[in-house]
């Protein structure tokens, strides 16, 4: 949510933040709606000032033993016009609200303006790609003899469903297991068994909602499906203050998603890439605004250490304003390297989102020495999304024969297993 105090003393930099994201100037709309919301609190204000001063005047009048019609039916007037402002304010109010809510968060200085992923910038890359004494294969050409059960999945549940089973179903539950026990061990974060459930108003503080619901599962009472478990952690100081002290918060949680990917048609709908239900770690800090940007990069950088640890080549992006999340200010992307595709794909998104959703969710803090409040800074992304983590060490660890070699770092979590056999 934008602040449209910011808006009303800087229109031009607001029109111009929307224009890094090719999108039209909204500020003059905005201030226009602002400008009549304010005018009809103050008009409210004068009419409240005025009935009291009358209904004063109409005593005065009766004790003088004067005759108050004129002033009864001045009152009455009033009295029957204080609704009509005040129903008028709520509806300015309301579609000032709902439009400011449609706006996607300004892009930082630093992010590159493009127009899709094409103009995304790369910061580094990091690992060597493996080289075969044989031809590369896709995970969903050997994934299947490991348990990666596409037919079963789809007959349950259609397309973009898998049933995972056998070996696959333990380098899964392995890799989540690693992720979560990096994050809290090395790097300080909270573990957390958030909802999976929550309600509107949830999805909206994070900004799934109002635009993207086509996006997401709603349920029949109302209630949404997470699409990350960033909407879990990030609400749970929704309507808070808290104390400088208590920050930052870093929370970490293993959770199944759930995405429609209505926007993705025809896109990866071969194999485990791109899900109905899949399950990821997220990493979520709540922090104050002069600590964000260090954040962003520690965060990043913990996403990064997952990585290195399996040995998986990858490379940092930074996206350019056309691909950016909508309640992003900025986003890195962690790509990482599939043999069987010969390219690198998206395996974490870790973004900052400066205020944005702080606004949405009225989630503040009190800085240290001072009776005001501030709104906290948000950050969150993958630690990693378990699937695609799953194809990557799938691809890159790939033997002649179908098997599957075991990370060093994983192996502990398979009973010390170094070799996954394909089923024969």
């Amino acid at each position: 949510m934008h602040d449209i105090r910011f808006i009303r003393e800087n229109p031009e930099a607001f029109d111009a933040g929307l224009a890094k994201r090719g999108l039209a100037p909204r500020s003059a709309d905005l201030l226009a709606l602002d400008e009549r919301r304010r005018a009809l609190i103050t008009e409210a204000q004068v009419t409240q000032a005025r009935r009291n001063e009358v209904s004063k005047a109409i005593g005065a009048a009766r004790a003088r033993r004067d005759d108050p019609t004129d002033l009864m039916a001045e009152v009455a007037e009033l009295k029957e016009r204080m609704p009509a402002i005040d129903a008028e304010e709520k509806a300015v109010g309301a579609a000032l609200t709902e439009a400011l809510a449609a706006i996607p968060n300004l892009p930082l200085a630093d992010v590159p303006k493009g127009a899709d992923e094409e103009d995304n910038a790369l910061v580094h890359a990091r690992g060597t790609p493996p080289v075969f004494a044989f031809e590369a294969k896709e995970h969903d050409a050997i994934g299947p003899a490991l348990g990666l059960d596409f037919e079963t999945g789809a007959l349950l549940s259609g397309t973009r469903f898998t049933f995972v089973r056998g070996a696959a179903a333990r380098l899964h539950r392995a890799l989540g297991q690693f992720m979560l026990d990096t994050l809290t061990r090395d790097h300080g974060y909270e573990e957390a068994v958030p909802p999976v459930l929550v309600r509107s108003e949830a999805m909206f503080g994070t900004g799934q909602l109002p635009k993207f619901a086509e996006d997401s599962f709603q349920t029949t009472d109302g209630r949404w499906l997470i699409p990350t478990s960033e909407v879990s952690l990030t609400n749970s100081i929704r309507e808070q203050i808290l104390r400088q002290e208590e920050l930052p918060i870093r929370l970490t949680a293993l959770t199944a998603c759930f995405r429609s990917e209505a926007g993705s048609a025809g896109r990866d709908t071969r194999g485990y890439i791109r899900q109905h239900q899949f399950e990821k770690v997220e990493m979520v800090s709540i922090v104050t605004p002069d600590a964000s940007d260090a954040e962003h990069e520690r965060m990043t950088g913990c996403a990064e250490d997952i990585l290195d640890k399996l040995g998986l080549a990858f490379r940092r992006m930074k996206l350019c304003t056309g691909d950016m999340g909508f309640s992003a200010a900025r986003t890195y992307d962690l790509e990482v390297w599939l043999p069987g595709q010969a390219r690198y794909r998206e395996i974490s998104s870790c973004s900052t989102c400066t205020d944005f959703q702080a606004r949405r969710m009225n989630a503040r803090y009190r800085p240290e020495g001072e009776k005001g409040t501030r709104f906290v800074h948000t950050l969150n992304g993958s630690g990693l999304a378990v699937g695609r983590t799953l194809v990557a060490v799938i691809e890159n660890y790939q033997q002649a024969d179908g098997a599957v070699a075991v990370p060093a770092v994983l192996q502990p979590y398979l009973g010390g297993l170094t070799l996954l056999e394909p089923r024969t």
